[in-house]
């Protein structure tokens, strides 16, 4: 009844404690919604089954920055708003992820007066910009996945590297010659 009999004639596996904690954390990261805008219902729209979020480990959404690592800001950021984003930030538990979705979450987007804030980098730290207005669902699951390659290169002392950008949004190419 020992781990011998049950493991058959597998071997010995080895890694690194570094990677499998950085696996655990991108195939269970819980997001906190933080939808503001048009942007919030292409993030809905990311879980919808048509793109189906559930398959990279997102299968809940938190309102609760207590259960969440990975804060998904879409939408512009007002002034009166932002202290309420670093207040939810800041409860979150370590290691934390934020992901600003579409221009105005990164940029300020077309809203340049007083009441908005020019990127949410002013607030809290990003870690990947997803560019768009609004960004697609599959532009969203793309910078998640750019994220959970960050997350896999992260060393266990909780030293970050710089931000990712996703340039420009993702196109879809459509054979044209194929589909007559």
């Amino acid at each position: 009844m020992g781990l011998e009999t049950k493991a058959g004639d597998l071997g010995v596996v080895t890694t690194s404690l570094e990677y499998v904690v950085n696996w655990g954390r991108t195939n269970a990261m819980w997001p906190l919604l933080f939808g503001l805008a048009c942007c919030a219902i292409e993030m809905m729209g990311a879980q919808s089954p048509n793109y189906d979020l559930s398959r990279f480990g997102m299968e809940i959404n938190r309102a609760s920055p207590r259960q969440a690592d990975l804060m998904i800001v879409a939408g512009r950021v007002s002034r009166k708003m932002a202290p309420v984003v670093r207040r939810l930030y800041d409860q979150m538990s370590e290691p934390k992820w934020v992901v600003a979705m579409g221009d105005c979450a990164s940029c300020g987007g077309i809203f340049n007066n007083y009441a908005i804030v020019q990127g949410v980098d002013e607030i809290v730290p990003v870690d990947v910009y997803v560019a768009g207005c609004p960004p697609r669902p599959e532009a969203l699951i793309d910078g998640i996945m750019m994220l959970h390659e960050k997350v896999k290169r992260e060393k266990i002392s909780g030293i970050k590297e710089q931000p990712l950008r996703l340039e420009q949004p993702l196109i879809q190419q459509v054979d044209v010659k194929k589909y007559g």
